[in-house]
């Protein structure tokens, strides 16, 4: 009877996590798919700047995945007020950080760019994105942590519901602004940028709303007085290990979208539709890996390790299975796909190619999204972090340029080199998982309660 609980929790949570990251994913795809009709140079562009601004994001991670996992064994455990201490530290600290990197992003957004090496054609295309978008990044800090904080609290679905509607806004306000509609100017890429701003902003605004509606009504002051210090280093103590492995991810793909750019603007733009397309085959793995991530933290918080380590085993076999078969799809649909994006024939046979190699790396990027998230949720930060700073750099990046600049396999190359490096970290992390080493580093047992005083909800 415990099993199914669980397994009805995790899929509870999993399916509302999945829906949300669909209509994430669509959001920028809207972006993408919209901008085709304007032109290929503009999708290169804006890829290029959405690789920079998705790094940057991943600083907001800092806290907003330490929040995660700390309310998650926090709740667990029955601890109330770390709960809420936890809460009102993380928004602080994601919105102090967000407005600076934002100021950052706005006012030097050009050089950035310019860093990239990209053509003076293509960083006018891309600046207005980078400007706009990047200057409001701090609502999506705040907005991250407010998700984050719900689904921690079982209410994934908020997050999905609000997902879905701005979603619906963002495709309006692109139809508008894009290509001038409704009486408005046609503003291209501006108007892109605009309206999904406008749609980060909506999002926050409702997000919060739900926060002090749904979770918790009141955040006593004397609580924060003094100032609950060590709940930022718990935040932190989680958070930069996580973010770290994170940034250094993407930090390797700026990299390789650097040695992309020396190939060429087909292979440039062929790389900005691939991403955007196989995000779609590891959709499920990312919202089984939150969710399972949500329930494990809970099994911990209430020191139920056994039925930790089973519930992720049975997470692996969903994800492995469901994103292998997206990856077959899409690859059999591969050329539909890629001529409905765009007329050119080079761009359209390379993507083909990229998408059937892209098969046997989506099982090991299933592998790795959960383990990365479960580990995280135990407690077990520095692992990931390690391990993915060490293969990454020494197999993802260094065999993209070897394959892909110094033996010219190009775009084809690279893709083989990244599916390497999904492998080899699926491999060490498995192995971590099943050794165990990770019992005994959860943060509730520093402070425990008696059993008898925990008022545990029922997803634990």
């Amino acid at each position: 009877m415990q099993q199914k609980s669980l397994r009805k929790q995790l899929f509870d949570l999993s399916g509302p996590i999945f829906i949300e990251t669909l209509l994430i994913i669509l959001l920028g795809t809207v972006d993408i798919v919209m901008l085709s009709r304007h032109s290929d140079d503009t999708v290169a562009a804006v890829g290029v700047v959405n690789q920079l601004l998705n790094m940057v994001f991943i600083v907001f991670g800092v806290t907003t995945l330490g929040t995660s996992v700390l309310c998650s064994q926090y709740l667990g455990a029955g601890q109330k007020k770390n709960v809420v201490q936890t809460i009102g530290v993380s928004l602080l600290f994601n919105a102090i950080i967000g407005i600076i990197i934002s100021a950052f992003l706005f006012f030097y957004g050009q050089e950035l760019l310019q860093l990239m090496d990209l053509a003076p054609a293509l960083i006018d295309e891309g600046l207005p994105y980078m400007r706009i978008v990047g200057g409001f990044a701090f609502v999506q800090a705040i907005a991250l942590t407010l998700s984050a904080i719900l689904r921690s609290h079982n209410m994934a679905y908020y997050p999905m519901r609000v997902t879905l509607l701005i979603n619906i806004v963002n495709i309006i306000g692109n139809y508008t602004l894009i290509f001038g509609k409704f009486g408005a100017p046609p503003l291209g890429v501006s108007g892109a940028a605009i309206s999904t701003s406008v749609c980060r902003f909506i999002a926050m605004s409702l997000l919060l709303f739900l926060l002090f509606k749904k979770v918790e009504r009141k955040f006593p002051i004397v609580w924060f007085r003094p100032f609950p210090i060590d709940k930022l280093k718990n935040l932190l103590t989680v958070g930069l290990p996580a973010a770290g492995e994170q940034v250094s991810y993407n930090l390797s793909q700026v990299v390789v979208t650097y040695f992309t750019i020396l190939i060429g603007t087909t292979a440039l733009t062929t790389r900005t539709y691939a991403m955007n397309i196989v995000m779609f085959t590891y959709l499920f793995a990312l919202a089984i890996g939150q969710g399972g991530a949500i329930c494990i933290g809970h099994l911990v918080g209430g020191e139920k390790q056994k039925a930790a380590y089973i519930l992720q085993r049975y997470c692996m076999k969903w994800s492995i299975m469901i994103s292998l078969g997206m990856a077959i799809v899409t690859a059999v649909l591969g050329y539909t796909i890629f001529h409905f994006l765009t007329p050119n024939p080079d761009i359209i046979r390379l993507g083909v190619i990229i998408l059937c190699i892209d098969i046997l790396l989506e099982v090991g990027r299933a592998v790795n999204i959960l383990s990365v998230n479960v580990l995280n949720a135990v407690g077990d930060v520095t692992n990931p972090f390690i391990t993915g700073l060490i293969v990454m750099w020494g197999v993802a990046t260094l065999l993209s340029y070897i394959f892909g600049i110094s033996l010219g396999w190009g775009l084809a190359g690279m893709w083989f080199a990244f599916l390497l490096d999904e492998c080899i970290r699926a491999i060490i992390f498995v192995r971590r998982w099943r050794s165990k080493k990770w019992e005994g580093k959860s943060f509730t047992r520093i402070k425990k309660i008696p059993f008898s005083q925990k008022s545990r909800p029922n997803a634990a």
